[in-house]
């Protein structure tokens, strides 16, 4: 049968001017005498509060949506290229071995209290994102490996020192999780960084108010003047502010957008794009180009332990029906750990292919035999397996339920928990409570692969030696040291080698069931003109003006 979007969408799929963003209806000619209009307040519905504004919190999108706005990073990673450009940096230089490099940064540049972003601004930034606080407990970043220390050259060059060859960093100057911060916003503790004003960038838009969980005002700096060269032209934002609302309830904030009570929305599921289209109004689908939106296990866990069971899952898993059956052309099968258009990705297609025969045989020979009532056991212990919905992800809970239906035909049960947000953290950190866990993590470099499974960084296998206190036995040296190596390899071709290993080596032993390459979908509209993101999909609104009504 043929997908209901399918139907709409595959016979134009124009492209926005940016490679991160395809627009599946494009927006409504703006009149000539509306060319750049500039004022006006863009509306914007957001899914969800933001959490914490501490840039190394910023993967959550939430978060990442207002630190786009509000901070400037020292270089821009351009959406068309993938390319490492200057921005706050004029230029950089990097030692042989990748653990030295040397930053020249624009004059001129302040933070909006008046503070300067100099080299000692600089430096504070990125001791306090490369080694954290713990007086502040504040924690280090993701994106920053072996870092040891800064040090300010003169007022305008500054310098930083690795322990170990970490290519990865530059890449890492351009992510969300690296945007600059006044010295004043440095010496907040963690906790006091939900307060969306108490975060003080260099961006061209500034916190004007807050109200927490419902609402955040920005407006614009008159004198920004030092956007990346891919946002040119320079100057202050065409718009006069960007007001950030939060309407958890999915047909209350795209009924919302609709009816013409906003400009922008995020979170658009698959099943309200049609409808958004057919109003005139524009889908915008921006790659994460990182760890696909993926089910992946724990092996600490008895029940997953054996190889032979995650395979089996893995091939028990349909996931063109689940692709077919709920999300629409903006999300492609995956067919790898990585999206397609992430740097070093390998086509695994062939290893994932649905198989519930072979999903059957795998399982006998795990010693997990089918009962009279349709359910495998062993030794009298079923083979059931628990989850906990991802909200983040979209349409999670939808997406586990069609799993849970796909694996009741091979005799497995596959229970989706609830519980509150503080619940499910501590949930998901107990494998012998969470086997699986439903996971995507952004970012276009290849380090975003060892941000995901390294056991001192997002650790979604759960392996000794990370944050869970509740692993028992669980190690991969063998994987561990492949991430090691693409984090710390110089050359670029042998640093893609290892991560097609990584690949291979994470499929091969199933920890991984890729379902579809996430990206972050939104709707713009007819008023919404230049609309930008940054190169794994949050939006940028530095350039963007809105026609007059």
């Amino acid at each position: 049968m043929l997908h209901p979007f399918r139907a709409v969408l595959s016979s134009s799929r124009p492209v926005l001017a940016l490679a991160a963003c395809m627009a599946f209806h494009a927006p409504a000619p703006a009149r000539a005498t509306d060319a750049a209009s500039p004022g006006g307040t863009l509306l914007y519905l957001e899914k969800q509060p933001h959490k914490n504004l501490y840039p190394p919190a910023g993967g959550f999108y939430p978060n990442g949506g207002i630190l786009a706005q509000i901070t400037d990073r020292l270089t821009w990673q351009n959406t068309d290229t993938l390319k490492i450009e200057p921005w706050i940096a004029t230029g950089w230089s990097v030692n042989a071995d990748s653990t030295v490099f040397t930053f020249t940064l624009r004059p001129g540049v302040t933070f909006s209290d008046g503070t300067p972003v100099d080299a000692a601004a600089v430096a504070l930034n990125y001791d306090t994102f490369g080694k954290g606080n713990r007086a502040l407990h504040l924690p280090p970043s993701e994106v920053i490996n072996n870092y040891e220390r800064s040090e300010v050259i003169d007022p305008l060059t500054v310098r930083f020192y690795f322990s170990k060859p970490s290519p990865g960093f530059l890449q890492g100057t351009s992510v969300i999780g690296s945007g600059l911060v006044s010295p004043a916003s440095l010496r907040r503790p963690l906790d006091e960084w939900g307060d969306a004003r108490h975060v003080i960038g260099s961006g061209p838009f500034v916190v004007r108010d807050e109200v927490p969980g419902k609402s955040v005002d920005l407006v614009t700096r008159p004198d920004y003047a030092w956007g990346p060269e891919q946002l040119a032209p320079q100057g202050p934002s065409r718009l006069a502010g960007v007001r950030i609302i939060v309407v958890p309830e999915d047909s209350i904030r795209i009924g919302a957008f609709i009816a013409g009570q906003a400009d922008f929305a995020r979170a658009v599921e698959a099943y309200d794009e049609e409808q958004i289209i057919r109003h005139g109004d524009t889908i915008y689908a921006a790659s994460t180009r990182g760890v696909n939106n993926s089910v992946v296990f724990r092996p600490d866990n008895p029940l997953v332990a054996d190889p032979r069971v995650r395979l089996a899952l893995l091939h028990a898993t349909d996931r063109p029906d689940i692709l077919r059956t709920l999300y629409s052309p903006n999300y492609p099968l995956a067919r790898s750990v990585i999206a397609a258009d992430a740097q070093g990705f390998v086509d695994h297609a062939a290893d994932l292919t649905y198989d519930p025969a072979l999903a059957g045989r795998l399982l006998d020979e795990a010693g997990w035999t089918m009962a009279p009532d349709g359910w495998r056991r062993r030794n009298g212990v079923a083979l059931a397996l628990a989850v906990h919905e991802a909200l983040p992800q979209p349409q999670s809970r939808s997406m586990l339920v069609l799993l849970a239906q796909q694996w009741r035909r091979v005799g497995v049960r596959l229970t989706i928990l609830s519980g509150s947000p503080a619940m499910t953290v501590l949930d998901n950190l107990n494998p012998a409570v969470t086997p699986l866990f439903h996971a995507e993590v952004g970012r276009a470099d290849p380090d975003v692969i060892k941000s995901a499974f390294y056991p001192t960084n997002r650790n979604v296998l759960l392996q000794k030696g990370g944050q869970s206190r509740h692993v028992e036995h669980f190690v991969d040296p063998e994987l561990n040291g492949l991430l090691d190596q693409v984090a710390s390899d110089t050359d670029p071709a042998t640093r893609l080698a290892d991560l097609a290993r990584v690949q291979a080596d994470i499929l091969a032993k199933g920890y991984s069931i890729p379902i579809f390459e996430e990206p972050q979908v939104y709707a713009g509209s007819a008023r919404v003109h230049d609309m930008r993101f940054e190169a794994v999909g949050r939006p940028v609104f530095y350039r963007t003006w809105l026609a007059r009504p």
